[in-house]
């Protein structure tokens, strides 16, 4: 099965989309049913050209009752039933509609709620990132899975942000990019240090995690005297790892070539050291802590949505990579529960065709494993060359192709993304 995503602005106000989505030769829609804020191009759209939507929101109808501590806002931008208007409408093409649900990536709820979001070892929030730590986080996201599958009655469930998010967010006017942190260095920054987190890790680890980040930058300054200016211990180890340069997929998130730092920044290249290293005799038990974290929010919501709607699909956003952060969250040792593992291929074919072997090689029997493929810039505009690129992943792994985004394409690569399925089959 073949799945193009959209938003349901993409398909409400325009009667021509849901054949022009059917005409790609997917069976499926992955439209957004709770997502975070954007700026999104709407190139096909009769009422509009560009569409700012200042804060996450639920495409569903908010049902107060519902709710717990934290509910959902209403899209201003689109009706508040925006997507069962676009469910029935695709089906009405004969496309099946998956519901595509971001989980712990909300500004929104993050801002209202800082006692609940993600901290990095100097204390600083990241209000883009709930922490999936605290139980009102973890009812949040139940509650959110339940109303997706009793309100908007999907024909599969898409899970992203089934964890943790990190350092990388493409915020507004973001301005990092200076500090020369490497891809260690965002790791780093992305271990979560709130109150519900920071027992978690062995005695130590804040220090180290800051020491590590500090020294780093201190090896680099070029004054006579700036090593005496970054706190060193016993336990310093230099952060720095190669960098890779990310790839931009909309104004809300973007990937590097590793596809697991998905930071927004740009990095240096500077000598490899990975997180491993840098976090030494403690890595082994802080990498358990996080992937325990990840693991037990995916394991609760997949319960959940047995108990809601058994019949009803499953995928989830995965890396298997175990420091991985962001929307592809940490599946190191593979989620049976689920009917595809989903991973991304926005970045260097060979590192992503590793990823998809990977999670391959993690799959029970019947499970699949989809590929996320970019189908907008800087990927060019070029069927053959997104076609080979497809076969690519195919030969990793990827039983089924998730193609981003149908929504924001233009009709020049519409049309490549049409062709390219077409040549791959």
């Amino acid at each position: 099965m073949n799945v193009a995503y959209a938003y349901p602005w993409d398909i409400v106000g325009d009667p021509a989309a849901p054949q022009r989505l059917a005409d790609l030769g997917v069976e499926a829609v992955a439209l957004a049913a709770s997502y975070h804020s954007t700026r999104a191009a709407t190139p096909f759209h009769p009422s509009h050209r560009v569409l700012d939507v200042p804060h996450a929101a639920f495409y569903l109808p908010v049902r107060p009752s519902a709710w717990g501590r934290l509910a959902p806002l209403t899209p201003t931008w689109t009706a508040p039933d925006a997507y069962l208007r676009a469910s029935e409408a695709l089906r009405s093409a004969g496309l099946q509609v998956h519901a595509w649900t971001v989980l712990t990536h909300n500004s929104a709820l993050g801002a209202a709620h800082p006692d609940l979001v993600v901290r990095n070892a100097f204390g600083d929030p990241y209000p883009h990132a709930l922490c999936p730590a605290f139980d009102d986080v973890v009812d949040y996201c139940e509650r959110l899975v339940r109303e997706v599958l009793t309100v908007g009655r999907p024909d599969a469930l898409i899970l992203e942000a089934c964890g943790p998010m990190g350092f990388g967010h493409q915020s507004i006017h973001e301005k990092t990019s200076g500090a020369d942190w490497t891809a260690t260095d965002a790791d780093l920054l992305s271990l979560c240090f709130c109150s519900a987190c920071a027992d978690r890790y062995p005695s130590g680890t804040r220090d180290r995690v800051r020491a590590a980040i500090d020294s780093a930058r201190a090896e680099a300054d070029p004054r006579p005297d700036a090593a005496a200016t970054a706190p060193v211990t016993e336990t310093t180890t230099p952060a720095s790892a190669q960098a890779t340069a990310p790839i931009s997929g909309n104004a809300q998130s973007s990937a590097p070539a590793d596809a697991r730092a998905s930071t927004a920044t740009d990095v240096l290249a500077a000598p490899s050291v990975s997180i491993e290293d840098a976090l030494g005799p403690l890595a082994d038990e802080v990498r358990a802590a996080r992937v325990g974290l990840s693991a037990s929010l995916r394991s609760h919501l997949i319960a959940v949505a047995r108990d809601t709607a058994p019949r009803v699909p499953i995928t989830v956003h995965a890396n298997p990579d175990p420091w991985a952060v962001g929307a592809f969250a940490p599946l190191p040792d593979g989620e049976p529960g689920a009917e595809v593992l989903v991973a991304n291929c926005w970045g260097d074919p060979a590192a992503d065709s590793a990823r998809l072997a990977r999670l391959a090689e993690l799959c029970a029997p019947g499970q699949r494993v989809g590929a996320y493929v970019l189908g907008l810039p800087p990927r060019p505009a070029d069927a053959p060359a997104l076609a080979d690129l497809l076969n690519t992943y195919a030969k990793a792994g990827a039983a089924e192709f998730h193609l981003y985004h149908a929504g924001l394409a233009s009709p020049r690569r519409l049309t490549v993304m049409a062709e390219a399925l077409r040549l791959t089959r």
